[in-house]
Order: structure tokens, then sequence, then C-alpha cells
């Protein structure tokens, strides 16, 4: 019974997922969509390679078109050219490969044997990518299809470049993909979940409570901002990826992420290796065997502040660089601002801090590991 209700729950949940997604996917623009879009765009590719090579040519190995179409609908329009070609290279491989022992040998099962090593590890070469395991599927279409002959192997990679150009054609005509939208919205969740963490310790800080299953949770979520900083990085990536031989580039969809992206990405870096050092500093002072790894409240107080600051400066950062317009002047003047008080704040904590904890080096050397990333990051906040 109890398996029965984790089931249904799990159903459930499922269900909800699914529904919220569904809903997202019809009221605005967002992952959801593009991916209801692109599985659209798949399905279509395969439905009109079929109808030409299997309803109107009547090709003895028609399926191998819609097969190739489908699978080159990609995330974007380069990535399906350059997987298309290693796709191409890899079954034209095997298949050649395939027929000319088979027709040497006259034997299916021998040729197997000894084909399959070969192009399975052919299939490892690193220009082929992650396409090289077509090179064995070619050759196994080749051993185990019927009549092996040059005119059947020949057909079945004019089938599969028949397949390719529909699928590369339906990607980059229809709606090519463009993941501008995406990257912004990763670099502004990233530095939403920094600007929380940040204000949650310093709440906690300002009010001098240690809480260690709270510091626990915090420092759980500063670890996995981290991850979300990479997937912010691989966000950038791909906006410029999907942005070449797009078509859409030429419309207003955008131009390529520019420097302030890769700046951002770089900022981010830096708040989320802070925010982990602080949270872990947090979490150690939180345990009572090391009350010492505690400053003064004095102390806690100036750091909240300066904690404070740092989110309203992430704020201001991701508004500044990434307005509507392209710039607001207002947000980088108030950055600007904020920034020069963090760093009178940081002054002033230097100054502190050794009589605050004088008493303890362990404690003093951890404080000064994070003054040290915060200056960092207080220079990396303040770069125009």
């Amino acid at each position: 019974m109890q398996v029965i209700r984790e089931a249904a729950l799990g159903s459930r949940r499922w269900g909800r997922a699914a529904g919220e997604a569904a809903r997202r996917a019809w009221a605005e623009p967002g992952r959801e969509r593009d991916l209801v879009m692109q599985s659209c765009k798949a399905a279509l590719a395969a439905c009109i390679a079929w109808a030409v090579a299997g309803w109107w040519l009547k090709a003895p190995m028609a399926f191998v078109a819609p097969w190739v179409a489908i699978v080159l609908v990609e995330s974007t329009v380069y990535r399906s050219i350059a997987h298309g070609l290693q796709q191409l290279a890899a079954i034209a491989t095997g298949t050649v490969v395939a027929t000319g022992v088979a027709l040497l040998l006259d034997s299916p099962s021998v040729a197997m044997a000894l084909v399959l090593p070969a192009v399975v590890l052919l299939g490892s070469w690193q220009r082929l990518g992650s396409q090289g395991v077509y090179a064995a599927t070619g050759a196994l279409f080749v051993l185990t299809m019927g009549p092996i002959s040059v005119t059947a192997s020949a057909a079945r990679i004019a089938e599969a470049v028949f397949g390719a150009v529909v699928g590369i054609a339906v990607n980059g005509l229809i709606r090519p993909p463009v993941y501008l939208r995406s990257t912004r919205a990763a670099l502004e969740d990233a530095a939403d979940e920094a600007q929380e963490i940040l204000e949650k310790v310093a709440d906690g800080l300002a009010a001098d409570e240690w809480d260690a299953h709270t510091a626990d949770a915090l420092h759980e979520r500063a670890l996995r901002l981290c991850r979300l900083v990479d997937q912010a990085r691989a966000a950038v990536g791909w906006s410029r990826e999907s942005l070449r031989v797009n078509p859409r580039r030429r419309s207003r969809v955008g131009s390529p992420p520019g420097q302030d992206y890769d700046d951002a990405v770089t900022v981010l870096d830096y708040v989320a290796v802070h925010t982990a050092g602080v949270t872990r500093a947090v979490l150690e002072a939180s345990d009572d065997d090391r009350a010492g790894l505690r400053p003064s409240r004095h102390v806690g107080k100036s750091y909240a502040e300066f904690l404070h600051n740092s989110a309203r400066a992430i704020g201001l950062y991701t508004r500044s660089r990434f307005a509507p317009g392209g710039q607001d002047r207002g947000a980088d003047e108030e950055l600007h601002d904020v920034v020069d008080g963090m760093v009178r704040a940081l002054d002033d904590l230097r100054r502190q801090l050794p009589r605050a904890i004088s008493d303890d080096p362990d404690a003093l050397a951890t404080y000064g590991t994070i003054l040290t990333q915060a200056r960092r990051l207080a220079d990396q906040l303040g770069r125009r």
C-alpha cells in the first residue's frame, strides 16, 4: 500500500508539473513554448521526409529519411548542420564498409563479426563527435535488412542525405531557435537567488541569530548557486550558437550576447564564491562547539549592512547591464554609489575585525578570507 501511495503522489506531482508547464507554454514565450515548437518541427520534418521518400518515391528504405530528419531538428541551426554532416559521414562510412566486406565474404554473419568492432571503434573518432554511433547503425542496416547490394546501400545513403536536408531546412526556415531570452533569464535567476541568500544571511547577522538548521539550508542554496552560474555561462554559449547561420539573425530578434553578458557571468562567479564563503562561515559559527568563530554583535551588524548593500548592488547591476533600452543611467549611478559604500564598510570592518576576534587565529583567517573575497566582488560590481 505504501508503494501505491507513493506512486500515486508521484503521479499527481508529475501531473501538476506537466499542467504548469503546459500553462506556461500557452501563456507566454519561454523555454516550455520553445520545447513544444521544436517537438512540432521535428514531427513535421519526419512527416515531410516520409511523404516524399515513402509515399511519393516509394524508396526501398524510406524509413531512413524521416529517422534522420527527426533527429536533426536540433536545438540550434548551427548544430543541425554540424551534426548533419557528421551523421551523414558516419552513416556513409558504416554502410560502405559493411557492403564491401559482406560482398567480398558472401557471408553477412562473418562480415558482422569483422565490421562491427571496426565501425564501433571508428565511432569514437573525435571528428564524428556524438554522431559516431551512426557508423555502427549504418553497418547494421546493411547486414541485417534484406539482400546486400551496391544499389540498396546507395539508396540508404541517398535517403539519409534527403532526410538530413529536410531536417536542417525545417529547423532553419520555420522559426529557427534563438535563446537570447533564456540567457537573460538564466543570468537574472542566478542574480535573484544570490540576492535572496545574502539578504537572509544579513537579516540573521543583524539579529545576532545563529540557527544551525537555517544556516545549513542557506549554505546548500549557496552551493546550488554555483550551478546556476554554470547554467548561465552555458546559456550565453547557447545564445551565441543559436544565432550562427540563423536567418532570424537579420530580424529584430537581437544580436549575439556581447561583453555585458560575459562580464555578468564573471561577476556572478565572484558572487557565488563570496556567498558560499559567507554561508559556510555562518554555518560553522552556528555550531555551539565553535562559538568562538562568531564575531561580536557590533561587527556582525556592520557585516550585515555590507551584505544588504551587496544584495542591493547585485540587483542594480542586472538593471544597469540589461535595461530594455540597453542602458539605465539611473541604476548605473546608484550602483556606483552603493559600491562606494560597500568599499567604505569593508575598510571599517578590516579595522574592527582584528580586535573583535583577536583570540582566535582560525576565526581571523576565516573572516579575513571572506573580506578579501568581498573586496574583489565590490571591485567587479564597480567596473563599468
